[in-house]
């Protein structure tokens, strides 16, 4: 491997960093300000409704859920409509990760059902201009991605 082989991935592994702390940061964000929409189904409904306030989506799975077919297709129509629509879209693993980001629980007793959390939109009302660092880094990585023909990047959120 040359040097400049050895620098280029360094730059892209400190880049991949810095996008997902950039996510973490978006996503707790967003939840606190109230701009985050949880679940597969709840997240079709927001951009039936309303799909110019949604600014990010952010799609969920983990390897051992790769050949659940039903989530392949929601997510394939969710997409769809985020292509149609010019919504960029993320896809992350991490599951445990995202949970915690989010203060989910961390075993559900029973009583109370778990959150979906393989489809999360980030929104901004029309009335408001809420910029977030995170947003800002998510948005330029995606448009990257784009640029590099990759329509839905990839970002590992890392356990801690």
């Amino acid at each position: 491997m040359t040097l400049e082989e050895l620098v280029a991935c360094d730059n892209a592994a400190q880049k991949m960093q810095t996008v997902s702390a950039a996510v973490e940061e978006l996503l707790v964000a967003a939840q606190r300000q109230d701009r985050l929409t949880v679940g597969v189904y709840e997240s079709a409904k927001l951009m039936n409704v309303d799909p110019d306030s949604v600014v990010l989506c952010l799609l969920a799975i983990d390897e051992e859920e790769e050949d659940d077919i039903a989530l392949q297709i929601h997510f394939t129509l969710i997409q769809s409509f985020c292509c149609d629509n010019d919504i960029d879209i993320v896809r992350v693993s991490g599951m445990q990760r995202l949970a915690q980001l989010l203060g989910e629980p961390a075993e559900t007793q029973g009583t109370t059902e778990a959150r979906d959390l393989h489809c999360l939109l980030v929104t901004n009302p029309h009335t408001d201009a809420w910029k977030s660092h995170g947003l800002v880094e998510v948005a330029s990585y995606c448009e990257e991605s784009r640029e590099n023909n990759q329509w839905v990047p990839y970002i590992p959120l890392q356990e801690r």
